[in-house]
C-alpha cells in the first residue's frame, strides 16, 4: 500500500524529483516544498503519513527544529531525514528532535521507499552502514572533531583568522591594517566579517569567545 507523504528540501528541484518518482513508484505525495524552515507549519496542516526532509548540515544548530514542531502537533507523522553522510553528532540531534530515520540523500529511490514503510509502521529507519559509520567514529574519535574552538577555526578564512589574533592582541583597526599591509577600510572589513562570522557584537567579545574556546592556541599567529 503506497505512503501518504510530503517531501520538504531547501533546494526545491530536489524535492519536486524525488516526489515524482515516489507517485510513480504508487506513493500518494501531498506537496514538495522548500524552504525546511517554513515547512513545519505545511506539514502539521496537512498531516501526512511520512515526512522527507532533506538538510545539508545535520549537525547545524537548530537544523531539526522543524521536526520538533512537527512531532510536537502532529506527533503521528513519521520523519525521515535525507541528508549527506552524518557524523554521530548528526545523527544524534535527528533522533533526538524525534526523527524516525536517517536516509542517505544518495541512496536509492528503493532504499528511501524502504525507510519510509518502516517508519510509517514504527521501526527506526537507518542503514546498518550509517550506524556501523557513527560507532567507528565515537570509538575512534579524531583529535576533538567537534571542538567548539575548531568548528568556529573552521568557519573563518586564514586572514580573518590572522585578523582575530590581532583583534585579540589589542590592536585598532590602524595597526591591524599596518600589520597586514592593507588599507584600513579592509581591516575594518574583515573585522566586520570576523564579528558576523562568531555571532559577536564586538571586538572584545569576540577576543573572549577565541579564548575561551581555545580557538587562539590552534590559530598561527601573524608574522611580525
Amino acid at each position: 500500500m503506497g505512503v501518504r507523504l510530503m517531501v520538504v528540501d531547501d533546494h526545491r528541484l530536489l524535492a519536486e524529483a524525488l516526489a515524482s518518482a515516489l507517485k510513480l513508484r504508487g506513493h500518494r505525495v501531498l506537496a514538495a516544498a522548500a524552504p525546511v524552515a517554513g515547512a513545519a507549519e505545511l506539514v502539521v496542516s496537512r498531516a501526512p503519513e511520512v515526512c522527507l526532509l532533506g538538510t545539508a548540515t545535520p549537525a547545524e544548530p537548530g537544523v531539526f527544529d522543524p521536526v520538533v514542531r512537527i512531532k510536537r502537533e502532529r506527533p503521528q507523522v513519521a520523519v525521515v531525514v535525507l541528508g549527506p553522510v552524518p557524523s554521530p553528532r548528526g545523527i544524534a540531534a535527528a533522533f533526538a528532535a524525534g526523527a524516525s530515520g536517517y536516509v542517505r540523500h544518495d541512496e536509492r529511490i528503493e532504499g528511501v521507499e524502504r525507510a519510509m514503510v518502516k517508519a510509517r509502521s514504527g521501526e527506526a529507519a537507518v542503514a546498518p552502514q550509517l550506524l556501523q559509520g557513527a560507532f567507528a567514529e565515537l570509538l575512534n574519535p579524531a583529535a576533538q572533531p567537534d571542538d567548539e574552538g575548531q568548528r568556529l577555526l573552521q568557519m573563518l578564512t586564514p586572514r580573518e583568522v590572522e585578523v582575530l589574533v590581532r583583534v585579540a592582541d589589542g590592536e585598532d583597526t590602524r595597526l591591524i591594517a599596518a600589520g597586514m599591509g592593507i588599507a584600513p577600510s579592509t581591516a575594518r572589513t574583515h573585522v566586520q566579517r570576523v564579528l558576523m562570522k562568531l555571532g559577536v557584537g564586538s571586538r572584545l567579545e569576540a577576543a573572549a569567545l577565541a579564548a575561551r574556546t581555545g580557538l587562539l592556541d590552534r590559530a598561527i599567529p601573524p608574522a611580525g
